[in-house]
Formats: C-alpha cells, structure tokens, sequence
C-alpha cells in the first residue's frame, strides 16, 4: 500500500499544473497565462530531440557530409580518391626526376662530371650507377638461398610491396569473426553478414567462378589485375554471372540467411596473389 501511495503522489506530482502569467505592473491586470506541468515539459524537450536529430539525421543523408562518415562513402568518391593518389604518385616521381636533374647539372658546373660524358637531356634525370652500392657476393648468395627455401612456401606469408597503392573496398560491413590462419588451412577470414546485405566486389575485375557448391553454398572467384584474385564463399543469392566486368565496390551477391554450422551467418573471404595466400587484414580495413 505504502509503494502505491508513493506512485501516486509521484504521477500527481509531475502531473501538477503550474500557472505562469505575465502581469502588467502598473495596473497588475494579467495579461497572459498558460498551465504546464512537470510532464508537458518533459514531452515539449523529447519533441524538441526528436526535431533536431531528424533535422542533423536528414543533413547527413542528403548532403556530401555522409562521405566522411565510416561505410557511407560511395563508390564514385572512392575512385577519386585512389585517382588523386596515383597522381599525386606522378607528381612525386616528376620531382624526384626534376631534383636529380638539377644535382646532375651542379656536378658537371663542379668538374665531378664531364660534359661529354653525357650522351642526352634525357640521362640528367635518370640516378646514376656511380651513386648506388653494389650488392656484395655476400648478399646476392644470401637472396638467392632465401628465394629458394621460401619458393613453394604458403606459410610465410609477406606483404608485398606491388599493391601496397592499390586501394581494395570492404566486401562486407561486419566484424571479422575468424582471422587468417595458413597453419590451420583457413586462408583468409571470416566477417560478419546480415542477411541480404550487399557484398561487393573489393576491386576491378572479372567473374571467373559463380556457382554453388554443397560445402561453401554459393561461390564467387574474381581475376583482378595485379595478378590477384579474390573468393567470396558462404554468400547468399549471387548478383553477377561468370565473364561479367565488375567496378571495385559493386554488389556482387546478397548475404546469406541460411544458419551454417557457426551460429550466425558469414562471409569466408580470401585473397590470393600469384597462386598464394596473402592476409586479407594487411591491406583492407574491416
């Protein structure tokens, strides 16, 4: 009884009405008044959230701010940003020339090169032999041990350095819930899905598998360039067909609404390059 007491008086406290006038000082007639209570309060601030979120939720949605938000860029943005980057690669190498052309010309006002000596304009900007060591007997017996012992090797798994610039998208949204492991024979990883999300293409190139198979559901190889190639196992309904051109980005099938023996759907993801494993995580962030 007692708690009931107190429930009461609470609603009837916060539904209380108070008066609030404005009264004229002079002739101390009201000349205003409105009734409010603790609860019309309370839902006059929760209209007001609703207003404003709906407001900065619609500015986000409809304008270019949503691209610097994390999983909204689009794909059109994407390319100019890996364009801009390859540009300005072009523009570092154009420097680096221009410098090596101008220490050239110093060194031959400087007597340490001689003018005959230079065949064309073009090799003042090339770096010359006479400044890069040799590499020792050492050495070269030393890379070619190395070379040899790790030529059939899946396990040692490095990054390497000719697609380090290129720019690969997130094939899906969700969290990596098992991580590349050659020792284990799980080459590559495994990420998160929701059904009937989108899987996309992680870069340029042609369908050379889609189909379905009884262990991995259905299946979707793609020869990049590069000599790369990725595989998408686990997907749900397949979007693009074997020989079709996709765009980095592109939906290449839906997600997979059939529980397999992981207790939530998922995405197995592998990248491969030149016949061997690579970790996906060394070059896409997920």
């Amino acid at each position: 009884m007692a708690r009931k007491r107190r429930n009461k008086a609470f609603w009837n406290n916060i539904k209380f009405k108070y008066k609030l006038t404005i009264t004229n000082e002079n002739t101390l007639e009201e000349v205003a008044g409105i009734r409010v209570s603790k609860l019309n309060a309370i839902y006059l601030l929760l209209a007001m959230a609703i207003i404003l979120f709906s407001i900065a939720a619609a500015i986000i949605a409809f304008t270019p701010l949503k691209n610097y938000l994390p999983g909204y860029m689009n794909s059109e943005v994407r390319t100019q940003i890996v364009k801009n980057a390859l540009r300005a690669d072009s523009l570092q190498q154009a420097l680096d020339k221009q410098n090596l052309y101008i220490v050239n010309i110093q060194d031959i006002f400087k007597g340490k090169i001689m003018a005959d000596t230079v065949h064309s304009i073009d090799s003042l900007a090339n770096l010359r032999t006479d400044s890069l060591m040799p590499p020792t007997e050492r050495e070269k017996e030393f890379r070619k041990q190395y070379e040899e012992t790790e030529k059939y090797n899946l396990i040692s798994i490095n990054k390497d350095p000719s697609i380090e610039g290129i720019f690969l998208h997130t094939p899906s949204s969700g969290g990596i819930t098992a991580h590349f492991n050659p020792e284990a024979r799980h080459y590559g990883v495994d990420i998160a899905t929701r059904p009937d999300e989108n899987i996309l293409a992680v870069l340029d190139g042609t369908i050379v598998i889609s189909s379905y198979t009884p262990s991995y559901g259905y299946v979707m190889a793609i020869q990049h360039g590069q000599d790369l190639v990725t595989i998408y196992k686990h997907c749900g309904p397949l979007l693009k067909n074997e020989g079709d051109e996709v765009k980095g980005g592109e939906a290449i099938a839906l997600g997979n609404k059939i529980k397999q023996p992981n207790p939530h759907p998922f995405l197995h993801f592998e990248l491969w390059k030149r016949g061997r494993p690579i970790n996906p995580e060394e070059y896409i962030i997920f």
